[in-house]
Order: structure tokens, then sequence, then C-alpha cells
């Protein structure tokens, strides 16, 4: 069930408290409960999400890691962060 499926279900359920039997407003309570415990910070539609999973896999990452990854690149490239300047000409440890 989508967030935005879920929020529905309760919405009208809301709307008709009276007609709801205590047993499926225990289960709609409990599903809304589950949800808001595991709910991430940011949610997207399934295809992003996908997407996510699938690109965090391959860089071995978490989905959260590669959204902060992805907003970050994006800021700088457009500006809205400064860019990371790497010292090329500095000191280094180690060997190339």
């Amino acid at each position: 069930m989508t967030m935005a499926a879920a929020a529905a279900l309760l919405d009208d359920t809301a709307k008709r408290i009276a007609d709801i039997s205590p047993a499926d407003l225990q289960t709609i309570l409990r599903r809304a409960a589950l949800r808001l415990r595991s709910a991430d910070a940011v949610s997207f539609d399934d295809n992003v999400e996908e997407a996510l999973r699938d690109l965090a896999g391959d860089f071995d990452v978490t989905r959260n890691d590669m959204v902060r990854y992805i907003v970050r690149e994006w800021l700088e490239q457009n500006a809205y962060l400064p860019m990371q300047v790497l010292d090329e000409d500095g000191e280094v440890e180690g060997t190339a």
C-alpha cells in the first residue's frame, strides 16, 4: 500500500468512524502505526524507489546514503553548494 493510499484510507475511515467496527479500526490503526515506524525520511513513487534501490545496490550503499549523494551532487552541479575542491598540488601520503 502506497503512502497516498494509506492516507486516503485513514481519511475515509475518519469520515465514517461511526460505521467502522472496532476490529477494523484497530487493524487500520496498527497499519498506520507500522507505516509511521518504518517510514523513510523521503518517499518517492514506486518506480523511483526501485531505481534508488538498484543504484544503491550497485554502489553498495544504503538507499538513504544514495539519496544524500544524489542531492549533494545536484546541489553542487547547480551552484547551490560550493564544489568540493581537491588539492592536486599538495603532498600525498603513501605511494601511487
